[in-house]
């Protein structure tokens, strides 16, 4: 029986809702889609609930508009700003020696009851990476194996409480109730990942507007995720400071003109920031500094947090760029550069029937992991949000939740900008100290790259 999913990613610059259907043959088609100006959202949390859940409610007008359907699963992404993460293992007798999925699901849910949660957390995922079957280790997939004793080691991720509460209430107040809460950096992984890279351990950098979030899938699952609250809008900030222009005028340049490479002296005239009556001449090799001093730093914090993760000799497959920020040209190398050499991939969301040109922008990746996921495309096995064991190839059940959204109305479309930007700059030598993104450490280093250039 088809089912038709909503996705719905939450982001700091954009909402992107997509109703996608899975057919009998287990295809995802998408059926729709509805971006809006985010609002009452600044680095993945929700500051705003009525603003929040009008942008929302945009969103999903457009794409019920589009598709011309209702839907019946909600999947809604969370940041991973106020995620924690614990490693927890279980261990249960099988008194038949016979391993089904009712065997497996006690051996999780008895790992998630040793787990160590604080009070203010609530459990998203509960992941599991590494079964043993009596003392049989690294056991891929139980199921159908036969053995006296199942152990299982997980890993879980949870999120505040206050934070989840919010999310609900402002997708509510559009009008939907939500049937799972996916981390953002795990959907996009479903997206951008293919079958070698999960085999070989591979980290994902989902480098978005106001944020960047990065998770480690080794071994069966994911095993480590953290947050940045550093994206591309901290460009454009830079860029209004640094050219004393307005930040409209400066998102214009940086999508038009911002660069990794800085070869260029041509000229552009600019608004002064406060005068709307006067320009200045900037030269675009200036735009380019200002743009490379900003993600260099961001990159190196990021190559920082794989170092730190003690994972990094685990990912074998390198690690894979994904969202708005990965469409400078040029931070490829870059990446290359900082990580150490390690392999990089600039990663778009997978092709399926139905995908609109505009959903295969890398800064939809999220957006199309929730369809996925709520599709049956997750871990093999996992208890999710609703702590409910949700395993390969499980039959998928419409929700009971009565999804109509509420008080149509004509919503005119909002379309984010995209960062079509051309080529590179020379590799660097050497990472020194990583500091903090408002530290002294980042303005004396721009402000000793602007003043070499005049």
């Amino acid at each position: 029986m088809s089912t038709t999913i909503l996705g719905i990613d939450i982001g700091s610059t954009k909402i992107c809702a997509i109703i996608a259907q899975k057919s009998d043959d287990g295809e995802i088609k998408i059926l729709g889609n509805g971006i809006a100006k985010s609002q009452g959202i600044k680095k993945g949390i929700i500051t705003n609930i009525d603003l929040a859940s009008k942008s929302i409610r945009n969103a999903l007008n457009d794409a019920k508009r589009v598709a011309g359907t209702q839907f019946e699963k909600v999947i809604v992404s969370i940041s991973g700003a106020y995620t924690k993460s614990v490693d927890s293992s279980g261990i249960v007798n099988i008194p038949n020696r016979d391993i089904g999925i009712k065997e497996i699901n006690r051996a999780m849910q008895m790992a998630d009851h040793n787990a160590n949660i604080p009070n203010e957390y609530e459990k998203l995922h509960v992941l599991p990476y590494n079964f043993k079957v009596d003392d049989q280790e690294f056991i891929e997939d139980p199921l159908g194996m036969n053995g006296a004793r199942l152990e299982v080691q997980v890993h879980i991720i949870t999120a505040q409480k206050s934070s989840l509460s919010n999310l609900k209430k402002a997708v509510k107040s559009a009008g939907v109730e939500i049937d799972n809460i996916v981390l953002g950096s795990y959907a996009s992984a479903i997206a951008v990942l293919n079958q070698d890279e999960r085999e070989l351990g591979v980290a994902v950098v989902d480098m978005g507007g106001a944020t960047c979030n990065i998770m480690i899938h080794a071994g069966n699952s994911m095993r480590f995720n953290d947050f940045l609250g550093v994206g591309s809008l901290n460009i454009t900030n830079d860029l209004s400071t640094a050219l004393h222009t307005p930040l409209g005028a400066a998102e214009d340049i940086k999508i038009q003109y911002g660069s990794l490479r800085g070869n260029s002296s041509e000229l552009i005239e600019l608004p002064v920031i406060g005068d709307d009556n006067s320009t200045h001449e900037v030269s675009l090799n200036i735009v380019s500094n200002v743009v490379f001093v900003r993600v260099e730093e961001t990159l190196m914090i990021l190559a920082k947090t794989l170092e730190d993760s003690n994972f990094k000799e685990q990912i074998g497959a390198g690690v894979v760029l994904t969202g708005g920020m990965t469409k400078l040209e040029g931070i490829r190398e870059l990446a290359s550069t900082i990580f150490d050499n390690v392999p990089i991939r600039i990663a778009r969301p997978r092709e399926m029937d139905g995908l609109f040109e505009t959903l295969r922008d890398p800064s939809y990746a999220t957006a199309i992991g929730l369809v996925l996921y709520g599709g049956g495309f997750f871990t093999p096995y996992e208890i999710d949000s609703n702590k409910k064991l949700r395993y390969k190839d499980e039959t998928i059940e419409p929700s009971k939740n009565n999804h109509q959204l509420l008080n149509e109305e004509e919503v005119e479309e909002n379309e984010m900008g995209s960062l079509q930007l051309p080529s590179t700059k020379e590799k660097l030598a050497g990472i020194a100290s990583i500091e903090e993104e408002h530290s002294e450490g980042f303005g004396s280093k721009l402000w000793n790259r602007l003043t070499q250039l005049f």
